[in-house]
């Protein structure tokens, strides 16, 4: 049975940038959802990231912009240095207040606000990284009845961000970048 999905949000920090450049482009080109990333980055790398995301996946690419609605067979990238958020409607919304876990974005502010919009249909995935950001999140994500996916941390270049919340959150899925690319192909938005 396939699970279903409203939105795909992949959160990572330290050595994930390798596994969306693996995972991206073997992506379907139909999928029926949107896929939003945030990563830990430097201010000024924006469209650096999605120019390179662009020129390696058949889906389309961009930075998130305010009060936009996410649409599927598109990759957002949340722009560095403001928290994403989700309107009631399921816009975006960008946020400068205060770093979480020391990062802007923050991928527990971004996992904790789309739980409470897209609910049992939110899939979010945590990759590498060196802190617990995401953690909390993730911990939201199962409250409101949607699935928890994590990166192996045996194949991440930073396992502490997935073992951490392997060790704190019922995860649904534990996954290698096959079995990444395995299972977003496999989601299901048709309900």
């Amino acid at each position: 049975m396939k699970t279903k999905c409203s939105a795909l949000i992949i959160g990572g920090s330290a050595g994930s940038l390798d596994v969306l450049l693996n995972v991206i482009p073997k992506l379907n080109e139909d999928i029926n959802f949107p896929i939003i990333i945030v990563l830990h980055r430097k201010k000024g790398t924006d469209s650096l990231l999605t120019e390179l995301l662009a020129s390696k996946s058949g889906l389309k690419v961009k930075e998130v912009d305010e009060k936009e609605k996410p649409l599927s067979r598109t990759v957002y990238i949340a722009p560095s240095d403001y928290h994403l958020l989700f309107e009631k409607d399921g816009s975006f919304s960008l946020d400068y207040s205060e770093k979480v876990n020391y990062s802007r974005p923050s991928i527990d502010v971004v996992f904790q606000s789309a739980a409470e919009v897209f609910t049992k249909g939110l899939v979010c995935l945590l990759l590498s990284g060196s802190n617990a950001d995401g953690v909390n999140g993730l911990e939201q994500v199962k409250t409101y009845g949607g699935k928890v996916w994590v990166q192996n941390p045996n194949c991440a270049t930073v396992p502490y961000m997935p073992q951490q919340a392997i060790n704190m959150v019922k995860t649904d899925k534990v996954l290698t970048i096959e079995e990444m690319i395995y299972n977003i192909n496999a989601l299901d938005n048709t309900a």
